[in-house]
């Protein structure tokens, strides 16, 4: 299982992370610290091109591990504005999208657009029932996206918070491919 290196979504180009661009990350996190700060554990006040490079390098890793599949999020013109990636974290046959998007780009559908380009793929691939994104239920934007995008809510989790907005319950959105669930209907 392996996902394209680069998804055309339109308004959002999803593409593989590479290490040269650890400045503009880095700078798209510090640009986004307010809003990163209380619901992501890495999002911190000295966020440099240090843990940036990290990160890029822990992605690569993942992709090649087959566990996580990151992406740098850019315009249709080519701005770095966030991340998103497809993770293998809640089991076998299931994807978990993760996705943010720099302050000033919030609101104008990005999320929604990557997040919904991102569940075609992942139910595009062999083995891959259903797709999920999973969210601190203090993240109300979060979940917007996630209904936007076409999921349905299908758990609250109790769990133990890891950054300082979260409030200890994980709210769980899915979204299955519509000929696997019909077939699995019938069988």
């Amino acid at each position: 299982m392996e996902p394209p290196e680069m998804i055309n979504a339109g308004d959002v180009v999803l593409k593989r992370w590479e290490p040269e661009w650890a400045a503009d990350l880095a700078e798209v996190v510090r640009a986004s610290l307010a809003q990163l700060r209380p619901f992501m554990p890495w999002a911190h006040d000295h966020y440099d091109v240090a843990d940036a490079r990290a990160f890029i390098e822990l992605s690569d890793a993942g992709w090649r591990g087959g566990t996580a599949f990151q992406y740098a999020a850019f315009t249709a013109v080519g701005d770095l504005i966030g991340s998103a990636g497809l993770m293998t974290r809640m089991g076998p046959g299931i994807l978990e999208i993760g996705y943010w998007i720099r302050t000033d780009q919030t609101g104008k559908g990005f999320a929604t657009t990557l997040a919904a380009a991102l569940a075609r793929v992942a139910l595009d691939l062999p083995d891959i029932e259903r797709v999920a994104i999973r969210h601190d239920a203090a993240n109300a934007a979060s979940g917007r996206v996630a209904a936007k995008a076409g999921f349905t809510e299908a758990a609250r989790v109790p769990c133990d918070p890891e950054a300082p907005g979260e409030s200890g319950l994980h709210i769980v959105w899915e979204r299955g491919s519509v000929g696997r669930d019909a077939a699995a209907r019938r069988g």
